[in-house]
């Protein structure tokens, strides 16, 4: 099976030989993907919706993986058990949402030996959270496909030690990204630096409060984006 490139940036970041959970599985193609190649000896998909199981249901019986592909009606992590899989991808889903399943999961996240997430949105708070909880951050990832950014990270859980603060920008950005200089953030950046800069040059004539406000905060926005763009200076 052939991925799309955001989902296969989100499998490879999977440690080979682990038993995985795919929550909010839809079409379950990264636990096929995963199975089919031999990369991971069993895994879990699971959903929340009848409609989106059924079509995983209907793509795992035409791959002929019954017996390696467990499918699952789940609210979040509900019905899968601490311990019975090593690792859990979330990908697709808000940020909020991502948040609210780790939470309500937390004896059978920190029985995992990492955790795949890529979040659609808040990404900031997202990571915010996993440090908070005490997440230990192995990798971070960004590609670009069809004029789409998406990020994504490896974390551990279950870490006794926190990792330091993050300042404002490795939380908007990702420490881990802008450490390495990522290529793909670093594109990120100069399009919205660009973008920013062009609105506010047409904002230049008009000074109503509602532009003023919103003048401020693309400031505020393009301030934030230069300090992104100071890592790759180094």
């Amino acid at each position: 099976m052939e991925l799309s490139k955001r989902l296969q940036a989100v499998a490879s970041l999977v440690t080979a030989g682990y038993k995985i959970a795919d929550i909010g599985t839809d079409h379950a193609y990264i636990p096929i993907y995963l199975v089919e190649n031999g990369s991971v000896p069993f895994a879990v998909a699971m959903d929340i919706h009848a409609g989106p199981l059924k079509r995983a249901e209907e793509h795992v019986r035409s791959h002929a993986l019954e017996e390696k592909i467990d499918l699952r009606l789940s609210d979040g992590m509900e019905q899968i058990a601490p311990g019975e899989v090593q690792c859990a991808v979330i990908a697709g889903m808000g940020g909020s949402l991502m948040i609210h399943i780790l939470e309500r999961a937390r004896e059978t996240v920190h029985c995992l030996k990492e955790c795949i997430l890529q979040p659609q949105s808040e990404i900031a708070k997202v990571r915010a959270f996993l440090l908070q909880e005490g997440f230990l951050f192995i990798q971070e990832e960004m590609v670009e496909e069809d004029g789409k950014y998406y990020p994504m990270m490896k974390v551990v859980p279950g870490e006794e030690r926190k990792e330091k603060k993050w300042n404002e920008t490795e939380l908007q950005y990702g420490k881990l990204l802008l450490e390495k200089q990522n290529q793909v953030l670093y594109r990120f950046l100069k399009k919205e630096i660009a973008i920013k800069q062009q609105i506010l040059k047409q904002l230049e004539q008009t000074d109503t409060k509602r532009i003023q406000t919103r003048k401020e905060q693309l400031k505020r926005e393009l301030v934030r984006a230069e300090k992104g763009m100071k890592y790759y200076a180094l």
